[in-house]
């Protein structure tokens, strides 16, 4: 198949998203496919024919790995010069309609929030994983909170700030607190809070990546996660931080984290986090695959912290891990993800 994998933009997860994208390219050209990187915003300034599906030299650059802090997006803007406000960079939508589908690979922003779906939807481009409205129920983490709760799905205790909003932090949540973006990911912005003096700078410092905050209480015990594929729940994964939270440098250093897949985990309890985690791709419409984030304090209660719409496929992240437990190699795991999107179609 001709295959657009779609990575980069102006999102905080950029790094992210190029390093997924460069991974995933790579498996689906050596599956035999003709898979072609692009980035959204930087596009691609050559002469548009079907040749450019047999290049094999965009994708390597992706291959140098993640960068410890999130990109200074003013300077990316910059460097494609010219008008920078559309999303999109010369002849996206052009190789995009010439492929047999786009395999998205963005993280964050204009990638995981609908908007990029919605246009897809209205031009006819075919496209892997969720639609248009689960991406942005599921980006919004104060509405998947609500959607949560509606539906006895537990979750952290939280509420939503905004700079028009600022006051006490709430005594049901108390400290310490978690700061975080409302429609951030990879845990960039993202802070733990231990007194009133800390809880005011926080929020300040994450307004500047957006001006919505989500403030919810710190549940201290494990952190788990759990893939979905088409409605069918993986095996739970455990991540051990080395030191502090599972912060942006954890996630994509390796090394800054021990991954157990399957966890140690009593049957009961491993069961019943799948089938929360196969509730949340449910009630947030999700569609292909996603993945479910967790924690367990120590007296074994969960909490359903988000859902990731686009997981990373780094070669430090989550999905492949998982697939990998149950004899789906990184390739194979591509494919699905590519079969079960064309079923929709």
């Amino acid at each position: 198949m001709k295959i657009i994998v779609l990575a980069g933009g102006l999102s905080t997860e950029r790094d992210v998203s190029i390093s997924t994208g460069g991974q995933v390219c790579q498996a689906l050209r050596e599956r035999g496919h003709q898979a072609a990187l692009l980035d959204v915003f930087f596009g691609y300034e050559g002469d548009v024919s079907e040749e450019f599906f047999d290049r094999n030299d965009a994708f390597e650059d992706a291959m140098q790995g993640i960068q410890t802090v999130d990109p200074d997006l003013d300077a990316i803007k910059a460097m494609r010069g010219g008008d920078s406000r559309s999303f999109f960079g010369p002849n996206v939508i052009e190789l995009c309609r010439m492929a047999d589908i786009v395999y998205m690979a963005l993280h964050g922003a204009e990638g995981e929030n609908g908007t990029l779906q919605a246009a897809f939807d209205v031009l006819g481009i075919r496209y892997t994983g969720t639609g248009c409205l689960g991406s942005a129920l599921a980006m919004d983490k104060g509405i998947a909170k609500k959607i949560f709760q509606a539906a006895g799905i537990p979750t952290p205790k939280g509420c939503i700030v905004t700079p028009d909003t600022i006051g006490p932090l709430p005594e049901e949540i108390g400290y310490p607190c978690v700061v975080k973006p409302c429609c951030g990911g990879s845990s960039v912005g993202v802070s733990i809070v231990s007194n009133a003096e800390e809880y005011q700078q926080a929020l300040q410092d994450t307004f500047r990546y957006e001006t919505e905050v989500v403030v919810e209480e710190c549940i201290r015990g494990r952190e788990f996660s759990v893939g979905v594929m088409n409605g069918e729940a993986y095996p739970v994964i455990e991540i051990i931080p080395k030191e502090g939270f599972y912060d942006y440098e954890t996630k994509y250093q390796p090394g800054m984290a021990q991954d157990v897949c399957p966890a140690e985990l009593d049957e009961a309890k491993a069961t019943e986090m799948q089938q929360y985690a196969v509730d949340v791709y449910r009630e947030l419409k999700l569609g292909v695959y996603g993945r479910i984030d967790f924690l367990m304090d120590g007296e074994g209660n969960l909490y359903c912290l988000e859902a990731n719409t686009l997981p990373g496929m780094t070669p430090t992240s989550l999905l492949p891990q998982e697939a990998a437990a149950i004899g789906i190699s990184y390739g194979e795991l591509c494919e699905k993800i590519i079969a079960f999107a064309l079923k929709k179609y």
